[in-house]
């Protein structure tokens, strides 16, 4: 395993083990399997694990609990989030450290050392593309993050329930840049990095909502990234392995998975499964110091410790990959 540069912790594994699959958010699996997985990942020198409350309504949390069971976890670091959505100022602190300590306590850790808003950043006012109750009551406006939330995560920081925070890079492309230059920075932020640029059924903020422009001033500002929807929801995958009535999912990824179609063809050019050549094209982007992995089982997982070990993408097969997307 590789490990690379990220300020928050000064290196990190290459590769982050995260909590939807050993959450059972998607797909077949078992807790007794996601144990293994987080212990198989450890072996592997991954070193940073990312999880959230929504990822099987804490099971992920559970799981790393369950797989630490005690044992010394001091070369390890833990990631969790919370999705805060818009609240009164005077409510923001009460809803982020409950969150919190419902997570440590599932985790049985005393902190830790990443605390990601998991909202979607808007502006205030701003109408959502894919409007909902419950997808407008996930969206965190600007006033509430600049105003509450920052403040809130500073305060959890003093008490030191976390060591650092960010934010998840998803929402209104313009609310997400105004956060990034804004004077109290994230010390991360989760960047959506693919051959094809989608966010799919999580995109849901803007109606044409680029990625690659959050990647940009990410890289630019020089903000520690961590890569996430490398094989985009299954897309970038040989076959789906969930169905489009899973929470979460929507036909946007099942269209995701046909646009692709071009893209495993390459990859059963180059001799590589496509979730192969996807996790190194995300491995490959220039300031991504970890690609965040949905897998939820040792298999999957084995796949892309593979894919990690093998050399990075030049940049002509970067574009190779690009321009048989477009």
């Amino acid at each position: 395993m590789n490990y690379r540069d990220f300020k928050p912790y000064l290196k990190i594994s290459s590769l982050t083990l995260g909590g939807g699959g050993i959450g059972q958010v998607w797909g077949e699996t078992t807790s007794e399997e996601a144990v293994k997985t987080v212990h198989a990942a450890i072996d592997h020198g991954i070193n940073h694990f990312d999880v959230a409350p929504m990822y099987g309504k804490g099971e992920a949390e559970r799981i790393i609990g369950k797989s630490l069971n005690g044992s010394d976890a001091d070369d390890l670091f833990f990631t969790t989030k919370c999705q805060l959505g818009t609240l009164p100022d005077t409510e923001v602190y009460d809803k982020l450290n409950d969150s919190l300590t419902r997570s440590l306590d599932n985790m049985k850790l005393e902190k830790v050392n990443l605390f990601l808003l998991h909202s979607q950043l808007i502006e205030d006012n701003y109408k959502l593309y894919k409007f909902d109750e419950m997808r407008a009551k996930s969206a965190t406006t600007l006033s509430c993050f600049f105003n509450a939330a920052i403040p809130a995560f500073e305060r959890l920081q003093k008490e030191g329930k976390i060591d650092h925070w960010g934010i998840g890079g998803l929402g209104q492309e313009e609310a997400i840049i105004q956060a990034l230059k804004h004077s109290q920075v994230p010390s991360a932020v989760q960047c959506v990095i693919n051959p094809l640029n989608s966010a799919g059924a999580i995109g849901y903020v803007s109606e044409a909502f680029n990625p690659p422009a959050i990647l940009y001033e990410c890289q630019q500002l020089d903000i520690p990234i961590l890569a996430i929807r490398a094989v985009q929801a299954g897309a970038l995958t040989s076959s789906m392995d969930r169905s489009p009535h899973e929470s979460g999912f929507d036909k946007s990824d099942f269209d995701d998975f046909d646009k692709a179609e071009p893209f495993r063809d390459l990859a059963i050019e180059w001799g590589e499964s496509p979730a192969s050549l996807a996790h190194r094209y995300a491995l490959s982007i220039k300031g991504v110091a970890s690609v965040i992995l949905g897998v939820k089982n040792r298999t999957e997982l084995k796949e892309c410790v593979e894919a990690e070990a093998k050399d990075l993408l030049s940049d002509s097969e970067i574009q190779q990959i690009e321009n048989c997307l477009t």
